[in-house]
């Protein structure tokens, strides 16, 4: 194990992102956290239904009287149209802040993520439309598509059409691989058609806390009793293998770290060339307790660990395994399902916010 060298600072994230070609990005489009993020040296920042709902929530008093401006300047609208209006330019305003990393890393950082609509997910023209239209709304987007079975047809399309993509609702390696094949397709079918060639900075999330709150759903239901700890090192090692076999097979696109649920999914995969994506609270935790920054993408999680998760959760292999899941398989993939609906119900609640500014009760 190596220790890397540490930068000026002695804030973990900072000597990281001065010292590893692992990049930090800030789970939150909400300004104030994502300007506190840069500081600590984040380059990048991820958004979903449930991370935008949470900006608008906390910050109602700029919010409220925007969508009643954009109510009166679009008389028609319904409420998921203005809702989708005001995620447009919290995007934007986030978008800016990231521009400057943007232009100094050539593409390849200073993106701000924003997801299509989880309610098109059974649609892959309408997410590739979407897409188009979120990618132009500035030059730093980078435009989050499910890694579903309709998802991975959307997102070769929208790559050959230009977009940059994150990857979402992804939680296993067969997801990552088949999602960055879809990529590599795309970017194949420019280059064969001469579109423009560019750094599109396109990255294959893994939400590994997520797929550790399924593992361990999965465990109680299934009445599988078995070390706590163990279903923590879960998202890690599926984490770890998607990048290795990334590098393996030279995916132009990189893994992102995000749902976070313990900060090894952060000192875990220092020294990969991946992005890890932690809300502000786990950053500022990170860096309250000076956790050491250590190159460890390439130590491998305990094979005891490894072994006995195969032996008792059939779960984790299907999650762990290149071709665990088909791809018919990733939209009843028990994380897929409680993720995609724990989305559409966030859309269901920014409804709820313009229709309360809308129609005030009496």
């Amino acid at each position: 194990m190596t220790t890397l060298s540490p930068a000026p600072t002695t804030d973990p994230l900072r000597v990281a992102a001065e010292s590893t070609p692992t990049v930090l990005w800030n789970d939150s489009a909400d300004p104030d956290e994502l300007s506190r993020s840069i500081g600590f040296g984040a380059v990048g920042a991820t958004c979903n239904p449930v991370i935008a709902l949470a900006a608008i929530r906390a910050h109602l008093d700029v919010w409220r009287p925007r969508i009643a401006e954009l109510a009166v300047e679009h008389p028609r609208a319904g409420e998921s149209e203005l809702g989708w209006m005001v995620v447009e330019e919290l995007s934007i305003q986030a978008a800016a802040l990231l521009h400057p990393a943007f232009v100094a890393s050539g593409g390849r950082n200073g993106r701000l993520s924003i997801q299509t609509d989880p309610r098109l997910h059974r649609d892959a023209d309408a997410l590739v439309e979407q897409a188009v239209h979120f990618s132009g709304l500035a030059e730093n987007i980078i435009v989050k598509i499910p890694a579903t079975a309709v998802g991975i047809v959307a997102i070769e399309e929208a790559t050959y059409r230009g977009v940059s993509i994150n990857v979402t609702v992804s939680f296993t390696v067969a997801q990552a691989v088949a999602a960055a094949a879809a990529i590599e397709r795309g970017l194949d079918r420019r280059a064969a058609d001469g579109l423009p060639e560019r750094e599109f900075g396109s990255v294959v999330t893994i939400m590994g806390g997520r797929l550790d709150d399924w593992l361990k759903a999965y465990t109680q239901k299934h009445r599988i009793l078995i070390d706590p700890g163990y279903l923590e090192w879960a998202g890690v090692a599926a984490l770890k293998k998607a990048h290795a076999v990334f590098v393996e097979r030279g995916y132009r696109s990189r893994i992102l770290s995000a749902a976070f649920r313990n900060y090894m999914q952060w000192s875990e995969l220092q020294g990969g060339d991946l992005v890890v994506s932690p809300p502000f609270d786990w950053q500022a935790r990170i860096n309250e307790n000076r956790l050491p920054v250590e190159n460890r993408i390439d130590v491998p999680v305990d094979p005891r660990i490894i072994e006995t998760l195969r032996a008792k959760v059939p779960e984790f292999s299907r999650a762990y395994d290149v071709d665990g899941l088909t791809p018919a398989e990733f939209d009843t993939f028990g994380a897929t399902r409680v993720t995609l609906r724990q989305f559409l119900d966030a859309d269901a609640q920014l409804d709820a916010i313009v229709r309360d500014i809308l129609i005030p009760a009496p």
